[in-house]
């Protein structure tokens, strides 16, 4: 996986901390129960991605099966980045749940309260639109209610 110096600077736990939690406040919005974790983590690793934030929707309205099949690219992406990724966004949840920006039940991952402001913000563009991705896939990606087969679409074993 070839990564520019600015995107290594991204992969520190505190900021996929917080695309954990942008995907958690993009499921909550949405569906108003708990988090599977697979959404939070796969949400955070294709965030992180930009060829992958490129081919998203303005909306969560597009349907994601028919987006999937026009855009090869990312199911390329994630074959190819989703593992090493993964490998880095995990110690982000984990520092979210320690730090109880979220917080781990049964039925899956859900926000503490005022942990992190609604409103997106970041020092570059950059970073907002990686946070902002990050919240539309955590709306976006449970759409077609079978997360499995989502993830067996992008190439990820669920």
């Amino acid at each position: 996986m070839d990564l520019s110096r600015e995107e290594r600077a991204l992969y520190n736990p505190a900021f996929t901390a917080v695309l954990c939690t942008r995907a958690v406040q993009g499921y909550d919005k949405e569906y108003a129960t708990p988090c599977p974790l697979p959404v939070a983590v796969t949400a955070a690793v294709m965030a992180l991605q930009p060829s992958i934030r490129a081919a998203l929707p303005a909306t969560t309205g597009a349907g994601l099966m028919g987006w999937l099949d026009a855009n090869e690219a990312v199911r390329i992406a994630m074959t190819r980045n989703a593992t090493a990724l993964a490998t880095v966004v995990r110690p982000g949840l984990l520092f979210a749940l320690q730090t109880r920006v979220l917080h781990c039940t049964d039925a899956g991952l859900t926000l503490v309260p005022r942990a992190l402001t609604k409103t997106v913000n970041g020092a570059t563009p950059q970073t907002i639109a990686i946070q902002k991705a990050a919240v539309l896939l955590g709306r976006w990606l449970p759409s077609t209610g079978s997360l499995s087969t989502v993830l067996t679409l992008l190439g990820v074993k669920p």
